[in-house]
């Protein structure tokens, strides 16, 4: 289907889509999935992404194996980056506000079925933990919700900078689309294979390497630690065990499960679908059955083990031997259970087989039978070693192993209109300067690459309007933590800041990222002083005018001088009624 691209920002929804390219909340990227993978990108364009390549930490990487760069990755990203969704961060909105911003682009109800903070139920962990509450936002009013503004690689960063922080940070849509970049700059890892995954309450990526792997958070999960049965494989999967997949992108465009319209390649997606289902399937075997148990504490209470100890059989409860596990470099797995029973306490042990509990040995010895059998074959084997009198325990163990070792994800229904749109050809031998060049010669007529640029901060390329609106409409912790004072005592805080931007040339930070990490250049911290007064006084006007190295903000009588390096000319106007960017 040929797709007509809409750049003209007299059009309110292509306003709205280009001015959350700066800000990139989670609810943002909720409406407009086109702005997932251009965060990716931005990130991908990033000279800082690129100096990790020069750490010693990566010496060599692209010689190594896709498991030893997957672990690098993740541990530089853990030593440097923590998990960060303080709401005092990037400031709250309401209910109330979005609704009014997005009725005309969503069906609110279908948000309600697709979001936390409106309504939305489907991952009972956090329903039943009271998910407000969870969050802190049980000491606001029911319809007050965070931001939960999605970091560049920048802010990211700069997070250093910021006051009970001695790292970088981000929030997971953040760190999924960090770990993306990094797999593809650092692990050298193609576009075509790394998928973002969102669900309402989580972000992940897949990628299509070897059995598999999932990103989430700070963590990577492979496939066999995903049946490990260990609390940070129970973590890992609940997402995708409860919640409704919204979004799935890729380079080629995305599919989502609320909109008939998709971009991403069907070929890329089918692909995609085949190979996660692939990661989340496995067999049962004595091994999968041991990790099983491990995590569900109700069945493995109802075993015990025989062992032969000096020639003798002894009998020890399994729950016992897995409270053992946890002190050990050893496990119950066949492999080094011999070595976890010689450390176990004598008086732990039985003489005779210990009553009322099912032995484990047996059930091992039908597991390694040949050839293999069927859940429904294995679980009439079961009955018949246990006993009928377990026959109702064996039967709710076996429904519960069935999902143990099969997750079927709630994935957007194939069935859409597919549209195909143009995105940049990247691989992993280009260096960064193709990777940008590319990227700015396909935004003309390529969507990705546009909303890339503005995602970047590329303000020599980027229109100001979607900037300025972003600045003022969405950013709000600058004037809640300074609104008793006046402009001049804010002009002059802002004086104190060094004149240093976190982003490099033509490119602007948004006011609450100056005001979190305290520095700014001067085009900046005037564009924070002006969204200062426009809360403060929403009746008045701001005149900003910026002359390459110098930039005036006129308020009534009064004019604030800084000083710039981005070497920008603009006369900007704001009111409440309008934005005027000349």
């Amino acid at each position: 289907m040929k797709h007509t691209l809409n750049f003209d920002l007299s059009n309110k929804r292509t306003l709205e889509k280009f001015s959350s390219a700066f800000t990139l909340s989670d609810m943002e990227i909720f409406i407009f999935p086109e702005l997932f993978y251009p965060l990716v990108l931005a990130n991908i364009m990033s000279p800082l992404m690129w100096e990790w390549r020069n750490d010693p930490w990566f010496h060599n990487i692209e010689k190594k194996s896709f498991t030893y760069k997957s672990n690098r990755i993740k541990q530089f990203i853990i030593q440097n980056f923590v998990f960060n969704l303080d709401l005092s961060t990037w400031g709250l909105t309401t209910k109330t506000k979005e609704i009014e911003r997005f009725s005309d682009y969503i069906d609110m109800e279908m948000l309600r079925q697709s979001n936390a903070l409106f309504g939305y139920e489907g991952d009972k962990y956090y329903f039943d933990i009271d998910i407000r509450k969870h969050f802190g936002l049980d000491k606001y009013d029911s319809d007050i919700i965070p931001y939960w503004k999605t970091e560049t690689l920048e802010a990211m960063t700069a997070f250093r900078n910021k006051e009970n922080f001695s790292t970088g940070a981000g929030e997971c849509v953040s760190l999924s689309a960090l770990y993306a970049a990094s797999m593809f700059v650092l692990g050298r890892i193609p576009l075509d294979k790394i998928y973002l995954i969102a669900t309402p309450l989580h972000s992940q990526n897949f990628i299509i390497e070897k059995d598999g792997l999932i990103t989430n958070n700070r963590r990577i999960v492979t496939k066999n630690m995903w049946f490990n049965g260990t609390s940070l494989s129970e973590k890992a999967r609940r997402a995708l065990e409860n919640e409704k997949v919204t979004i799935v992108s890729n380079i080629t465009g995305y599919i989502h499960t609320m909109y008939n319209d998709a971009t991403i390649d069907v070929a890329s997606y089918g692909i995609f679908k085949e190979r996660l289902h692939e990661f989340l399937e496995t067999e049962l075997n004595v091994h999968i059955f041991i990790n099983f148990l491990r995590f569900k504490s109700k069945f493995k209470n109802q075993f015990q083990y025989r062992c032969d100890c000096s020639g003798k059989d002894r009998y020890i409860l399994l729950e016992k031997m897995f409270e053992y596990e946890h002190n050990s470099k050893f496990n119950v797995s066949q492999e080094m259970r011999a070595q976890l029973v010689g450390e176990i306490e004598g008086d732990e042990f039985h003489l005779s087989p210990i009553q009322g509990k099912i032995m484990l040995n047996e059930f091992e010895e039908v597991l390694e039978k040949k050839p293999s059998r069927s859940l429904e074959e294995l679980e009439k084997e079961f009955i018949e070693v246990a006993g009928s009198e377990n026959g109702a325990l064996i039967k709710d163990m076996f429904r519960e192993i069935r999902e143990f070792i099969i997750t079927v994800p709630k994935l957007p229904e194939g069935e859409k209109n597919y549209i195909k749109l143009e995105y940049p050809e990247i691989t992993t031998d280009d260096t960064r300067e193709t990777i940008v060049a590319k990227i700015n010669e396909l935004a003309g007529g390529s969507e990705l690459c546009m909303l890339t640029l503005y995602a970047f901060r590329q303000m020599d390329r980027a229109d100001w309007l979607p900037y300025i609106k972003a600045s003022i409409e969405r950013n709000p912790v600058c004037y809640t933590e300074l609104g008793d004072k006046d402009p001049g005592a804010v002009y002059e805080i802002l004086n104190s800041f060094p004149d240093e931007s976190i982003y490099d040339g033509a490119r602007l930070s948004l006011p609450d990222e100056v005001w979190n990490f305290k520095r700014g250049d001067g085009v900046e911290k005037a564009i924070l002083l002006a969204d200062y007064i426009m809360l403060k006084f929403p009746e008045k006007s701001v005149a900003i005018d910026i002359r390459r190295k110098s930039v005036e903000l006129h308020f009534d009588d009064k004019r604030f001088i800084f000083s710039s390096e981005k070497g920008f000319t603009k006369k900007i106007h704001i009111s409440r009624e309008s934005y005027s960017i000349v």
